[in-house]
């Protein structure tokens, strides 16, 4: 599975985000292309523990198995509920916008080996490499809604 933690991966979501326009039309769903690069580095930055999000009461997203699967095996699911706190900053321009995930993507090599990371509102306690999975699959996710 792709993670952040590869350079790789990393050049290559930079690249996609690159050819993305803020006119794009989604595949699917309601957000602008703008809405979703704000929505995807608020992700990060909730990753990170920089923007903290209300814990959902499911417990068994947070069984290991579920998680797993979640991570490993079953696709990212279109028009999946999202935290409010991940939709409600208005985007910025939209070059600091690029600019910021970029740097957010790029902040995970730096981050990667921390001890321990923040939980995931929905899967609970999380691991780098789980976290670095999980924020490429929500990348590759939303670039795909956007054709990149």
């Amino acid at each position: 599975m792709p993670t952040l933690a590869d350079h790789s991966t990393r050049t290559a979501l930079a690249a996609r985000i690159s050819q993305l326009s803020p006119s794009a039309l989604p595949a699917w769903g309601r957000m602008t292309a703008p809405q979703m690069l704000a929505h995807c580095a608020d992700a990060l930055r909730m990753a990170y523990g920089d923007l903290p999000c209300a814990a959902k009461n499911v417990p068994l997203a947070r069984l290991g198995l579920v998680k797993w699967l979640f991570l490993n095996v079953i696709p990212f699911p279109k028009g999946a509920p999202t935290a409010r706190e991940l939709i409600a900053r208005p985007p910025a321009e939209w070059g600091d916008e690029r600019e910021a995930i970029v740097a957010l993507i790029e902040r995970f090599a730096r981050e990667a080996s921390r001890p321990t990371w923040p939980p995931h509102p929905l899967f609970g306690p999380m691991t780098g490499p789980q976290w670095g999975q999980l924020a490429w699959k929500h990348l590759d996710h939303h670039l795909r809604q956007f054709g990149a």
